[in-house]
């Protein structure tokens, strides 16, 4: 494999309002879809559109939804040796709320995901040794992480964390990744900076704890690549017409593991990842618009 994810899975609920909703408040919405989800699975799925060969480490649950996952991983073509299916366990669900204009609040239950452990990790040691990225996002539990990470480290196998959903980091999971790929409010959060301190600034205060490159993403606006001793880069953004914003960060993460694993240099996985990202919001749900690889490199073309 090329790349190895451990893969959070749900099924995503999603309705579309016209804003967010106030506490007590019911709102009327316009649509309503089930979709697959669940921010380790999105970027398995972006990273093998990318042409990676991809493999997952999950758990899921004997139900319609894990079916569902299983269904999704074989068509895109994703080895699911390492998947756990749990007996008598629900899947993960995501209750999802799209604004106008594209915003979106989630609320994620884990369910058999939840259980995903360090044994789950040792067990794919040998798939993790012989691949050139593991990746993993916050979804999962840290301690099968730090795991998977430990294995990587250990067999010179470059490490990818997309930090979402936010929450605190133990500093030895921040040393063993390679690339950290946070929005900016995930990497505030990290670091306990406010608005006014440049992305930039705080990036490099994760230097600090051993991070290696960070990869911000800023929505509209692009992204910074903020590497140690190296001065940042901002890539801009583009102009795309957007559906939703759900799986744009998933996308990301793929597509830069995907780009990395080609042996592509940083900068150039970076142009990539962030194309990826614009092209992954012009459709409704997480992957419904992830884009090829050819997609990719024809909107990063323009890119510089």
């Amino acid at each position: 494999m090329d790349v190895v994810c451990l893969a959070s899975w749900n099924a995503d609920l999603i309705s579309r309002v016209p804003r967010p909703i106030a506490r007590g408040e019911t709102l009327l919405a316009s649509q309503f879809e089930i979709g697959p989800g669940g921010k380790g699975s999105n970027a398995a799925v972006a990273a093998a559109r990318q042409g990676a060969q991809v493999a997952v480490i999950a758990r899921i649950g004997d139900d319609d939804f894990g079916r569902m996952a299983l269904a999704l991983w074989h068509r895109e073509g994703i080895d699911t040796n390492h998947v756990e299916v749990a007996a008598g366990e629900r899947s993960g669900v995501a209750q999802i709320l799209v604004y106008e204009g594209g915003d979106n609040s989630i609320a994620v239950y884990l369910g058999a995901g939840g259980r995903l452990g360090p044994s789950h990790a040792q067990a794919a040691e040998a798939t993790i040794a012989a691949a050139r990225v593991v990746m993993a996002p916050n979804e999962v539990p840290i301690e099968a992480t730090l795991a998977a990470f430990r294995i990587a480290r250990a067999h010179g196998v470059t490490t990818v964390l997309n930090p979402a959903p936010a929450r605190p980091l133990p500093n030895e999971l921040l040393a063993l990744t390679d690339l950290l790929t946070p929005n900016e409010g995930e990497l505030r959060g990290l670091v306990g900076m406010d608005d006014s301190v440049p992305v930039e600034d705080a990036a490099q205060a994760l230097h600090a704890r051993g991070t290696g490159t960070v990869l911000v993403t800023l929505g509209e606006h692009g992204a910074c690549l903020v590497r140690p001793g190296t001065a940042p880069r901002r890539i801009p953004g583009h102009r795309v017409t957007v559906a939703d914003t759900v799986g744009a960060g998933d996308t990301c993460t793929g597509a830069l593991a995907a780009a990395l694993a080609r042996g592509l240099d940083l900068d150039t996985a970076a142009l990539l990842a962030n194309a990826a990202a614009a092209l992954s919001v012009t459709g409704a749900g997480a992957i419904s618009a992830m884009p090829s690889l050819a997609r990719t490199e024809a909107l990063a073309a323009g890119s510089g």
